[in-house]
């Protein structure tokens, strides 16, 4: 290869959704890097309040809680993203980007669909009717492990559970009320699944049981303005690429009552080209789903200065 030859390597930027939250998250973001700093006091602004104090002191009890935890994690992935942007001169362009479930709004404010206080605003709506839905209709979530998708489907139609997450070919997580989701597990059980594990979540996300959430986002999402993305962004219903705002719109206005089909939408980026993936955000959990759908894909994570500045190296 000839030495004025640079090979760039396609990256997809994935961004992680609710339970990655701890206390202390972004904080060391916020010290040292004044493009995640600008970030993270939009986000106050935008509430009127400071969820930077809540998510860098605690308690986690109230971190937790869905209206908090929603935009919190939203505000360290995106705080993250600008830190890199802003140690490296200009971040790495990605070839994709894709959050899963809440991650996703991370990803259109990323690829420019909306802006940092739209998409922080709109996440807090989601979290508060999110919470009110729970309240509403209660169920919750379990994780079927070693069990495949099409016995998952028999199950559900027994039972009256609904598929929620296919996160990889091992990891299935559905919804539903509790007595629908105590039977799933006997008959999950019987059916060959290794493990069935009850999810620590308010409610039964990405199902029925999330419609009235669903009818009252849209109303908010039809009022705004949702640009075409800047970077082809993998929309976690359809599994393909949203060109459009039109498109990415009519993905929201649906995305809480359908499965997130995340094995899909990874195994689409790789096909498209990608050859690395980035998790920005708290935690690591999106990357060591994608090391179960695929292990040759390399992954790293980045949350805080310390991964950034070793990406970066």
């Amino acid at each position: 290869m000839g030495s004025d030859t640079v090979t760039v390597e396609k990256l997809g930027f994935v961004f992680p959704g609710q339970a990655s939250q701890v206390v202390g998250m972004g904080k060391d973001l916020y010290e040292q890097s004044a493009a995640a700093r600008a970030i993270l006091d939009e986000v106050d602004d935008t509430l009127g309040r400071s969820l930077t104090s809540l998510m860098f002191d605690g308690p986690i009890e109230e971190l937790t809680d869905t209206q908090n935890a929603q935009p919190a994690v939203a505000a360290v992935s995106l705080a993250t993203h600008a830190a890199l942007k802003e140690f490296l001169g200009a971040a790495p362009e990605p070839a994709m980007v894709a959050g899963h479930s809440l991650g996703e709004y991370s990803a259109l404010a990323v690829a420019e669909v909306l802006s940092v206080s739209d998409t922080v605003r709109l996440v807090v709506e989601r979290g508060r009717l999110m919470q009110e839905a729970c309240n509403e209709k209660p169920g919750g979530m379990v994780a079927l492990i070693g069990i495949d998708e099409f016995a998952v489907e028999d199950v559900c139609r027994e039972t009256g559970a609904e598929l929620s997450n296919v996160n990889t070919s091992e990891q299935i997580i559905i919804s539903g009320t509790h007595r629908a989701l105590a039977q799933a597990i006997d008959l999950a059980a019987a059916r060959g699944a290794r493990k069935c594990i009850t999810l620590q979540v308010g409610g039964a996300f990405h199902s029925g049981l999330m419609e009235p959430a669903q009818v009252g986002l849209n109303e908010m999402i039809e009022s705004m303005q949702f640009n075409d993305p800047t970077i082809p962004l993998v929309g976690n219903c359809r599994a393909t690429s949203l060109t459009t705002g039109d498109q990415v719109r009519a993905e929201l206005q649906s995305q809480l009552t359908s499965c997130v089909q995340w094995q899909r939408s990874v195994d689409f980026m790789i096909e498209q080209g990608v050859e690395k993936f980035v998790e920005i955000g708290p935690g690591k959990v999106l990357c060591g789903m994608i090391k179960r759908i695929n292990r040759e894909v390399p992954i790293t994570a980045l949350g805080d200065m310390e991964s950034i500045k070793a990406f970066a190296a």
